[in-house]
């Protein structure tokens, strides 16, 4: 069996999707729409840059999902891409969104606003420089867990994305981020604070989620053509209510991917397909799931490679 996977943020690069938005009309007109949609030159962005203007959230967030989208779009219509053997779709933080767009639960307009919003919710959450995002490499949740234990500064710090063993997230205060540095380093723990702008899925995101919460309510969700692996509870979902209340805890809750790869693999998946920017996600999988098989399609090379008919 196989999954479909969605990347997130940090897979984001000026001329993303180029060659397909070149060779394909059909992805010329979606860019096209989405420019109008969000009222202003999204496309030129992703296309052009500059990258200053692509970092920022909330035009990194619709970005990603619009390539993402384009390049499901071609691998569907224009090479008959096969989906009988999809057991699940999943995306990494926004990428969810882009999962339901493409498992049809949201129509491209309501998924490309939804996220435009939350991009913007997200940056306001906290005033910038407040917060910080750190990535430890080489230590466990427990490990790390033990270590937010031994803060003295009790301000938010919690663990935002679990995305592989060794490769795990922090999210919080950026005076509780620089303490906990510390804290690690004397654990020979090596850890990389992040270049991001929000301390993204951790409990300062609060405010963020309330606003999306009505913005999401108002949104019409159908049930999706397939099971959905949602980031908070690394487990499937088809239900329109429960999906709209989960993309809500998400902003603020922990990104379970090295749950969500582990779970697919009980379930007998062991082919996963990244769809959209970067290979970031097929990097992961080869990580947490050593004999599952990984690939990544942002070229039309990558789709001519793949044996999408088996």
């Amino acid at each position: 069996m196989k999954a479909i996977l969605f990347p997130g943020q940090g897979s984001q690069i000026v001329g993303m999707g180029s060659e397909f938005y070149n060779n394909f009309s059909s992805v010329k007109n979606i860019f096209l729409e989405a420019d109008d949609i969000v009222n202003f030159k999204l496309s030129k962005i992703i296309l052009e840059g500059p990258v200053n203007e692509l970092k920022l959230t909330q035009n990194t967030q619709p970005s990603i999902l619009l390539v993402s989208y384009a390049i499901f779009t071609v691998l569907k219509n224009e090479f008959n891409f096969s989906l009988k053997k999809i057991k699940y779709f999943a995306g990494h933080s926004l990428g969810e969104y882009s999962a339901l767009l493409c498992a049809n639960a949201i129509n491209f307009k309501d998924a490309l606003h939804l996220l435009f919003e939350r991009g913007k919710a997200m940056q306001q959450a906290v005033p910038v420089g407040q917060g910080g995002m750190l990535a430890v490499l080489g230590a466990t949740v427990d490990e790390i867990n033990n270590c937010i234990s031994q803060l003295k500064n009790k301000s938010v710090c919690e663990i935002a994305n679990d995305n592989a063993e060794g490769q795990i997230i922090i999210s919080g205060n950026i005076q509780a981020i620089e303490e906990l540095k510390n804290i690690l380093r004397e654990n020979k723990k090596k850890s990389i604070l992040l270049p991001v702008s929000a301390p993204f899925h951790c409990s300062l995101m609060n405010p963020a989620a309330l606003k999306m919460k009505i913005k999401i309510d108002n949104t019409d969700f159908k049930q999706p053509d397939y099971e959905i692996i949602s980031n908070v509870t690394a487990r499937p979902t088809d239900n329109p209510e429960d999906i709209k209340n989960l993309l809500v805890q998400q902003i603020y809750s922990k990104v379970r991917w090295r749950e969500s790869i582990l779970f697919m693999n009980e379930k007998k998946v062991n082919d996963f397909i990244e769809i959209g920017p970067g290979k970031v996600l097929t990097s992961l999988v080869k990580r947490i799931s050593p004999n599952s098989n990984s690939f990544s399609i942002n070229s039309i090379d990558d789709i001519k490679n793949l044996n999408y008919e088996s």
